[in-house]
Order: structure tokens, then C-alpha cells, then sequence
């Protein structure tokens, strides 16, 4: 297939910021790629993974028009699972260079879905099941998956919603030497977020849904704020995991990660999670080297009822 180029071109500030998203077949990489190229990328799909290295030194040439790039790799090319480590790393030594690996993917069960509405065939499934092209696929992709700076999952996310994940990525990039905190609040009825690097089960506090006024609130709502507060155990949790979210979130800018991901977690996602997300952003404000932000993967679900 040929690569599909889009291009647009910006000021060059000295250094090239290089985005490879790379994924599982229906995950979302399409609309990732035209995400970025809105925010101002040379964008190629689907280019041969051989020719990344020569893009990237491109790129990187005093004097070149190609400050961003980002393109798209997966198993559309047949050598790309065996082939791209190498390339990988030739990338992560070039001077002058900032490359960041973005893993996309998404539950069995929405794969599935998006390549019947689609009625495109999977890659690894034209003579097989679709479902066991899609394991196939997963267990193929886990090494690179492992490698990625970061990892997105798409299970939940509309277009737009992917459109604000990549414009924060964006954001990141500018923000040098920063470490990307995110505070994601979730409900585990509907799964553990798969990009999670600290997950906290707060389904042991108090819980708002069990008060008529206001179940059909949400953790962001003055009321709901109050109910939480009341509580001495929501004050002594929110203290303790300040302590320990101040003492980590250094000693992981240290090591060098350069994303981190925060799930906090209650049974519907609405109330006493969201409640710890915001309450967290104000109390780890002040930790230095740091960007904050935060995600209610949840919160969308709100008509359905709260925290049960």
C-alpha cells in the first residue's frame, strides 16, 4: 500500500519533536494521525519502517522545514513487528531529536464492532475468524506495546475526545523535561484503564450514590463535595495519598519516565473518584517539574446512574 502523506510546515525551533503511533488494527490510528496533523505535524501512514531513520535525520537537518513529523506504523507491513525495534532505537540515539512511541488500543469486543460497521477486513484475518486475527495481532504487537512512551486506550473515546488526548501530547512535548501527570477517575464496573501505571481502589469510602439527593450528582458538584468532606476518612485518604503521590511523582521524573498515569477508581466512575481527582490536582499542584491533568473516563456515563 502506498503511504499516505500530509503535510504542513511551521518555524523551526532548533529541535524536532518525532511522534510514531503505532497500535492495534481499529484502535483509532486514522484519526490520531489526522489529530496531529491539525495540530501542525508532517504526518505520514503507513510508511515502511526502513525509511523511518532517513525521515527522522531529515527532520532533523539544520535548516529543515520538518520541526514536527509523526507517522504511522503496524502490521499493514509485513516486516514491521521484526524490524522495528531496530529502528526504534537508531531513533532514540539521534541527537537534536525527540521521539515519542504512542501505543494505541481498545477492548476484543470494540475491535470487533469497528471492523463490522466498517466492513473492512482485518489485516491478520482475511482467511480466519476476525477474533482470532485481533489475538493474533495483540500478542504480536505486546513488545512494542511494552517499549511506548504512551499508551492510549480507545475503548471509550469519541473522535473528539482523541482529538484532546493528542492536543495534550502536543502540549507535552513543548513542556521540556516535564513529567505528563494524569489523574484518571473511573468506575470499576466498567474496567480498569488499560494505560494505568497507579491504580487506587476508593470504593471503601464513603459512598454518595446511597443518598437520594445526590445520586444523580457528580463528585464535582458542590453537595457531593461536602458529603465527601464530612467524612474523616475522605480527609485522612486524601492526605495520605497526597504524601505518597508527592513522594513517587519525583522519584519518577527522576528515573526519566516522562508519563505517568494516576487511575483512581470507585464502582461507577461518578463520585467519589471524580471527587479524588480534582481534590488531587489542587494538592499536588505544587510539585515541581510536573504538568497535571486529568481525565473523568467515566464521567460521559452519567445518565446511567452513579457509584452502586
Amino acid at each position: 500500500m502506498e503511504p499516505r502523506t500530509r503535510r504542513r510546515l511551521g518555524p523551526r525551533t532548533g529541535q524536532s519533536h518525532f511522534i510514531v503511533v503505532t497500535g492495534l488494527s481499529g484502535a483509532g490510528k486514522s484519526q490520531a494521525i489526522h489529530a496531529i496533523e491539525d495540530l501542525g505535524y508532517f504526518c505520514v501512514d503507513n510508511l515502511p519502517t526502513s525509511l523511518v531513520p532517513t525521515l527522522a535525520s531529515l527532520a532533523r537537518r539544520t535548516g529543515s522545514v520538518l520541526e514536527n513529523v509523526a507517522v504511522v506504523l503496524d502490521v499493514r507491513e509485513a516486516a514491521f513487528v521484526a524490524s522495528f525495534p531496530s529502528a526504534w532505537r537508531k531513533l532514540r540515539r539521534m541527537r537534536g531529536l525527540k521521539p515519542v512511541l504512542v501505543f494505541l488500543e481498545a477492548a476484543d469486543d470494540v475491535l470487533v464492532r469497528r471492523f463490522s460497521e466498517t466492513r473492512r477486513p482485518h489485516p491478520l484475518a482475511h482467511h480466519r475468524p476476525m477474533r482470532e486475527g485481533i489475538l493474533d495481532e495483540r500478542e504480536q504487537m505486546a513488545p512494542i506495546r511494552a517499549m511506548a512512551d504512551v499508551i492510549v486506550d480507545t475503548t471509550t473515546l469519541t473522535v473528539h475526545e482523541l482529538r484532546e488526548t493528542f492536543l495534550g501530547l502536543s502540549r507535552g512535548l513543548r513542556e521540556a523535561r516535564r513529567l505528563q501527570v494524569t489523574l484518571v477517575s473511573f468506575g470499576f464496573k466498567h474496567g480498569v484503564p488499560l494505560e494505568s501505571d497507579l491504580v487506587f481502589d476508593l470504593r471503601y469510602l464513603p459512598n454518595p450514590h446511597f443518598e437520594h439527593r445526590l445520586r444523580d450528582l457528580t463528585g464535582q458538584d458542590p453537595p457531593v463535595v461536602k458529603y465527601m468532606e464530612k467524612h474523616a476518612v475522605t480527609t485522612e485518604s486524601v492526605a495520605r495519598l497526597t504524601s505518597l503521590l508527592q513522594f513517587l511523582i519525583p522519584l519518577y521524573a527522576t528515573e526519566g519516565k516522562s508519563y505517568l498515569t494516576v487511575a483512581l477508581g470507585c464502582t461507577g466512575g461518578q463520585h467519589r473518584s471524580v471527587y479524588m481527582a480534582e481534590t488531587l490536582r489542587r494538592s499536588l499542584a505544587s510539585i515541581a517539574h510536573t504538568r497535571l491533568h486529568v481525565r473523568h473516563r467515566d464521567l460521559v456515563l452519567r445518565s446511567q446512574g452513579g457509584d452502586q
